[in-house]
């Protein structure tokens, strides 16, 4: 059993951190809100630190899960960062989604400090991280990856090495980028059953078995006929995710116009009051008319 450091106890990092101490490692927790991080501790009986650096002392694998660029910059470099104080061959593992630069960013500085670093972004919402079946995409030397392997599993179904630095992260953005479109055309199709007074029940079951099933079908279909939009993953963080996919393709020059156009839909809910929906609210801009 490894000394763990984890930082970050959001929506998602909360249930991570829980499943790694529950595998029987000894679990030591940060979180910039440290009634959070007491909470964490009392209830899955391990450590909490009032600052990174003193999380990670002598530990040999250290979990980083919060919102964006400067917040993982912050917990990792930062005054009181992680990275400097942790051990020489321990391994920073960044389940935080944020730009592929920021990742290649904490390999540099890793390489500086005689540590391993992985950037590896997770998918599949507040229920996968709840029930450790999330889905790991992993970026970052083939050493640091079999190292941080077993324990990654205790929260990841599916750990997934896509390459070098700032892969894992390129990886997320893919998965982002399927979501927006998915989602926009799964908001219209609905919207469209509505207006043609169709079961939208008997709808779900006829075309969730065939060539349209998705995960958002299965599992949202029914809440965004509802106009349930309570289950998890905010508009505000896609909107941030989108932000980091739409950067990255102006480097790279792939065109994302789909993306982009609904990246726009997202900002619009978020002006009107709808940043902490989920993201299938998409289909209110659709019905709000009636």
């Amino acid at each position: 059993m490894a000394k763990i450091a984890f930082l970050g106890l959001g929506v998602m990092g909360f249930p991570m951190a829980g499943h790694i101490a529950a595998a029987g490692h000894d679990v030591t927790v940060y979180n910039r809100t440290s009634a959070k991080a007491e909470a964490w501790a009392a209830q899955h009986g391990g450590g909490h630190a009032a600052t990174p650096a003193a999380a990670v002392t002598d530990a040999d694998f250290v979990f980083c899960c919060v919102g964006d660029d400067p917040d993982v910059l912050a917990v990792a470099l930062g005054d009181e960062g992680a990275i400097p104080a942790m051990k020489p061959g321990a391994v920073f593992i960044d389940n935080s989604t944020v730009s592929a630069d920021v990742a290649r960013q904490l390999y540099t500085a890793g390489q500086e400090y005689g540590v391993m670093t992985l950037d590896a972004p997770v998918s599949g919402g507040q229920a996968g991280a709840e029930n450790g079946k999330l889905t790991v995409m992993v970026g970052g030397d083939d050493a640091a990856f079999a190292t941080a392997l077993p324990v990654m599993q205790c929260y990841g179904a599916r750990v997934v090495h896509m390459g070098a630095a700032g892969q894992g992260q390129q990886a997320k953005m893919v998965n982002q980028i399927c979501i927006a479109g998915l989602v926009q055309s799964l908001s219209e199709g609905l919207n469209f059953a509505i207006e043609a007074g169709l079961d939208t029940d008997k709808l779900l079951e006829a075309i969730s078995g065939g060539a349209a099933q998705s995960w958002q079908m299965v599992n949202r279909g029914h809440t965004m006929v509802k106009g349930e939009f309570d289950f998890g993953f905010a508009v505000d963080w896609m909107r941030k995710d989108l932000r980091i996919c739409i950067e990255e393709a102006k480097r790279n020059g792939a065109p994302l116009p789909l993306t982009e156009i609904v990246a726009g839909y997202y900002a619009e809910l978020s002006a009107n009051g709808h940043g902490r929906n989920d993201t299938s609210s998409l289909i209110r801009r659709l019905t709000k008319a009636r």
